[in-house]
């Protein structure tokens, strides 16, 4: 009898035509945001679609987690196991994390398959700290946060992306209407 378990195999195209796509930037750059109103968009087109914010992904699945490196990168495996999952089934994962290491955003890409999709949310630091609605930027420079990405650690910016996007000179509905156009473009999803 044939193991009907999950294995460590990547999702391929043959699965259905799932999608992940991986919103990674800095804390404040708008991953969340864009993520919000993507969903909508192509909620509007018939898609199933699940938002795995960073923030939110914490509360439940991570709640022991800190912020080392190596939470960090268990936080992110997580996340990916819940988006591969979503995407075996034809639904369209986004994921809003700021993900901060390459290796870490390599091996969601490796799980995932050819449906994954890496979004770099392109914005500088001092728009973020400007931005920061929760104030964490401020802890961060007073050291009161430890590994703090951007401040007390590193953020390694995508060397490769698929789509790159600026919340500094376009708007979040610019930005998600140019990832669907992406989508489209790409083969991923069908035209209106």
């Amino acid at each position: 009898m044939e193991d009907k378990r999950m294995s460590s195999q990547s999702v391929s195209s043959a699965d259905g035509n799932g999608i992940c796509l991986w919103l990674t930037g800095l804390s404040g750059s708008g991953k969340s945001t864009t993520a919000t109103v993507l969903a909508t968009l192509l909620e509007s087109r018939r898609r199933r679609v699940s938002v795995l914010d960073g923030d939110e992904v914490r509360k439940i699945l991570s709640t022991e987690l800190g912020y080392s490196k190596s939470d960090r990168d268990t936080n992110v495996r997580r996340i990916a196991f819940v988006a591969r999952e979503i995407v075996r089934h034809g639904g369209i994962a986004i994921c809003a994390t700021i993900s901060p290491y390459r290796h870490a955003r390599s091996e969601a890409r490796a799980l995932i398959g050819e449906r994954f999709v890496e979004i770099y949310v392109d914005c500088p630091l001092e728009v973020c700290e400007a931005r920061d609605p929760k104030g964490m930027y401020k802890f961060a420079r007073l050291g009161k946060i430890p590994d703090f990405t951007g401040i007390s650690a590193p953020y390694e910016v995508p060397a490769c992306p698929e789509v790159t996007i600026s919340t500094l000179s376009r708007s979040v509905h610019e930005n998600a209407h140019y990832i669907v156009d992406y989508l489209i473009a790409s083969g991923m999803l069908e035209s209106a």
